[in-house]
């Protein structure tokens, strides 16, 4: 099914700028256009946008996407060196994740420690001053 640029943002949640600089430097390529000249989207485009959308959103350089892409082009013979790279990837994304776990628990702290420190501050506040906080 063709797609329109307006459908395939709509779809993809790339903007139509985004879509055409992927194009420009090689990560969409053989996009169809109609006799108008406009770009015609087909499902398979869209299949391949969404894997951008992923790798995109898990913090993949954009280097290492042009290498995934020119290994996607590469056919068969490339599924072993596409899955190391995306092995490799996804070691990178385990250990970011671990460091947003690890801040996460500083800020979970930081909410206790708010949620404490009120009814800490009316125990140990003056009669005459409950309720001047910051």
């Amino acid at each position: 099914m063709p797609y329109t640029p307006r459908e395939a943002v709509e779809k993809t949640g790339f903007s139509l700028d985004t879509l055409r600089y992927y194009e420009r430097i090689g990560l969409l390529d053989s996009v169809e256009r109609n006799a108008g000249g406009q770009r015609v989207f087909t499902d398979d485009d869209l299949n391949w946008l969404a894997i951008l959308r992923c790798l995109r959103d898990t913090g993949m350089p954009i280097a290492r996407m042009l290498r995934y892409a020119e290994l996607a082009r590469g056919g068969d013979a490339t599924f072993a060196a596409r899955a190391e790279l995306l092995e490799e990837h996804d070691r990178e994304i385990e250990i970011k994740i671990a460091a947003l776990r690890d801040e996460q628990v500083r800020i979970r702290e930081k909410i206790r420690w708010y949620r404490v420190a009120p009814v800490l501050d009316l125990e140990r506040a003056p009669a005459t001053s409950v309720g001047v906080h910051d």
